[in-house]
């Protein structure tokens, strides 16, 4: 089969019989590569893609007999006439990343094969680097921050969220720009993407010589981090769930009572008429307007969740079926979730609206404006919009952009763009939503990521903390997490109290500070983890939304130790926001997040890629939070390259005390000594007479 080789206008262009790739700029350093298998290639995408337009095309392309190169600032890619990629640095040439060749495998390493309509099996197998390192891919639960040795599903699902962009410590970048369910395989012997069921091949690289550079190129292209309203760097206080109008403003005014400053108080679900009316149920919110002004009266700002689920016997339904705004299936009924609703005690299935259709957002922004814009509410959590569903069959669903198999991950991102636009035009100028899930390009809708819900335990803790490093090298720099975890969790329990006040020290530290969770009731029944010991809750199919309160989640809900200490670290947490605002600010600006792992500051030592227990906070904070139980002393790796001192005593110390005590009062916190900040940092933490004392 022929194979041709050749610069078209401002793309180089690869042909083989009916397969057809091309490779073109795309931002200031990067380069977009697509193909088809198909003899064209088709703009599958429109307005709904991760890449934004560049509005830089112009490359150097060169073509000599069997080599095609082309160069757009730092990064270079080359095509063979067999069809074989490579990508290099421009400056020196070297290698950063290669297809495989047909030897190494037993097969090329770019393959598409077509399947029924326009779906096609896409796959891309890279040459492998024994000292290669992996970051980002989204978040995942495995509890590795580096992914080199996993196999990573490329699948929106509960606790785990897809965003298929790799961060190297070779010195690049890469999106896989493709929604279709798959997988990457980071393996010994070979670099594997797979789309099982896709419309594109479409990929983005870029090289950089540090990982700032490459998220600030990454982000360039996806779209850079809204700026963070300011309420929100304080701390989010919610649980499962404050059941009516009296009781929220009852928990607002007792931290008002005991002087705790709170930044926001969130309305979790049930607190609606049916799932997919988008409005408060007047019985137990009788006058949202006048809620909404007491809270923002006391600096608070309410939350209100909203589910992308609509209830067969919600109002809305007929109009949506009959408009076609709701997720279809395949096969069989079109009802792909199971979840509960505020009416009957048990599981039930319900319709999703389609997020990828622009008349679905229209409609359900219209419902949102109505049901909760109008009483002043600005500020949205997302739950359940991976989307969830149940059994969890991506391929069973059909949405207004495509098959489910090749469109399902991208529903988070057109999930947050609803809520963007409609804030947007209704003129709130730093909007802010909570998402339980996303994918690339959603941090350019004020998307907001927690992790889901996610187990009470030192283990889960641990698995979070990396988790969130590597949303930020995702792109997603507003991150947090359900504190003390959120499936079950006994206030009364030392063993819980424990965990939750270690949670919190790490939250404190995190972008976002939030108190969540589905608490044992004091005094309630209680079961136990087999393997944990902890107490957990009985099966949620036996309640009804309207009857899922759960237990206490407040500050002073611990007992009178640990509510002492929740209660300096939320004093802290006020104290250190104009650094936090900075750092917000450096997010906006250049997609650098709050939270970044220690090598991001010290990339040029190999050492600090391998540190995945402590993080930095910014430039000048090295936060190690305390991740087993019953720990009273905490290993610190300090990097080389910077002196520090303790952020509590101020003092001065070397790299060679490894070990620091960590009391149950405390987190090992240093500050980077010739920063110009330190000195302004060693005073907040320095807290005022009446506050706990470490």
């Amino acid at each position: 089969m022929t194979a041709s080789l050749c610069a078209d206008q401002d793309r180089l262009v690869w042909r083989s019989g009916r397969e057809l790739l091309q490779i073109e700029a795309w931002g200031p350093h990067g380069l977009r590569l697509t193909a088809s298998p198909f003899g064209r290639i088709r703009d599958v995408f429109g307005d709904q893609g991760a890449l934004i337009d560049s509005g830089t095309r112009k490359a150097d392309i060169r073509v000599i007999r069997d080599l095609g190169v082309i160069r757009n600032g730092d990064t270079e890619a080359r095509i063979r006439l067999d069809g074989r990629v490579s990508w290099h640095a421009s400056s020196d040439g070297r290698t950063l990343a290669a297809e495989t060749a047909a030897e190494t495998c037993g097969r090329r390493g770019r393959r598409l094969t077509p399947l029924a309509g326009k779906l096609f099996r896409a796959e891309l197998t890279l040459e492998a680097y024994p000292d290669e390192r992996f970051f980002g891919l989204g978040q995942q639960q495995h509890g590795a921050l580096n992914h080199k040795g996993s196999v990573v599903d490329l699948l929106q699902r509960n606790t785990e969220v897809c965003i298929p962009f790799l961060l190297s410590n070779r010195g690049y970048g890469m999106l896989w720009h493709n929604p279709a369910v798959g997988r990457v395989e980071m393996a010994r012997n070979h670099t594997r993407w797979t789309a099982e069921g896709a419309e594109t091949y479409d990929l983005w690289f870029c090289a950089g010589w540090t990982p700032a550079e490459i998220l600030e190129r990454y982000t360039g292209v996806t779209g850079r981090p809204t700026r963070m309203p300011e309420w929100a760097l304080g701390l989010w206080q919610c649980r499962l769930r404050y059941a009516s109008q009296t009781e929220v403003m009852a928990v607002a005014e007792e931290f008002s009572r005991r002087g705790l400053p709170l930044g926001a108080i969130v309305i979790d679900g049930g607190h609606w008429t049916r799932m997919g009316e988008w409005r408060f149920d007047p019985s137990d919110w009788p006058d949202p307007s006048r809620m909404v002004d007491e809270l923002r009266s006391m600096g608070i700002e309410p939350v209100v969740s909203v589910w992308p689920t609509v209830n067969q016997d919600a109002e809305t339904c007929p109009e949506m079926t009959r408009r076609g705004l709701l997720v279809g299936c395949r096969r069989g009924p079109d009802l792909p979730e199971r979840m509960l609703d505020v009416d009957k005690p048990s599981w039930q299935r319900l319709h999703l609206y389609d997020a990828t259709c622009p008349e679905a957002r229209a409609f359900l922004w219209s419902r949102i404006r109505e049901g909760y814009l109008a009483h002043g509410v600005e500020t949205f959590w997302l739950d359940a919009d991976e989307p969830e569903v149940n059994p969890l069959e991506p391929g069973n669903l059909q949405f207004y952009q495509g098959p489910g198999t090749a469109w399902h991950n991208l529903y988070p991102l057109a999930h947050s763009r609803a809520f963007f636009d409609g804030l947007a035009e209704a003129g709130v100028t730093r909007p802010l939503t909570l998402n339980r899930s996303a994918w690339a390009g959603s941090q350019r809708y004020a998307a907001a990521v927690w992790s889901g819900d996610i187990d009470c335990s030192f283990e889960s803790l641990r698995r979070q903390l990396v988790a969130g490093l590597n949303m930020g090298l995702s792109g997603i720099p507003w991150w947090t997490t359900d504190t003390g975890g959120f499936k079950g969790g006994d206030p009364d329990d030392e063993a819980f109290r424990e965990l939750l006040v270690r949670w919190f020290q790490f939250a404190t530290f995190s972008p976002i500070l939030r108190m969540h969770g589905y608490r044992v009731m004091p005094g309630g029944v209680r079961e136990v983890n087999e393997v944990s010991g902890a107490a957990v809750l009985p099966d949620m199919g036996a309640l009804s939304f309207r009857s899922l309160n759960g237990g206490p989640n407040e500050p002073w809900s611990f007992g009178e130790q640990a509510g002492r200490i929740l209660a300096f670290y939320i004093h802290l947490r006020e104290r250190l926001r104009p650094y936090l605002a900075d750092l917000m600010d450096e997010a906006h600006d250049s997609g650098a997040p709050p939270m970044r792992p220690v090598f991001w500051e010290f990339p040029h030592e190999p050492a600090n890629w391998d540190i995945d227990d402590q993080f930095m906070l910014g430039p000048a904070l090295l936060i190690a939070p305390v991740l087993e139980a019953g720990e009273q002393q905490r290993q610190i790796a300090f990097p080389e390259g910077a002196e520090w001192i303790c952020a509590w005593t101020g003092r001065a110390v070397s790299r060679d005390e490894t070990r620091w005590p960590a009391p149950i009062d405390r987190i090992p916190v240093f500050i980077r000594h010739a920063h110009p900040e330190a000195e302004e940092l060693r005073r907040l933490f320095q807290l005022p007479a009446g506050t706990l004392r470490l």
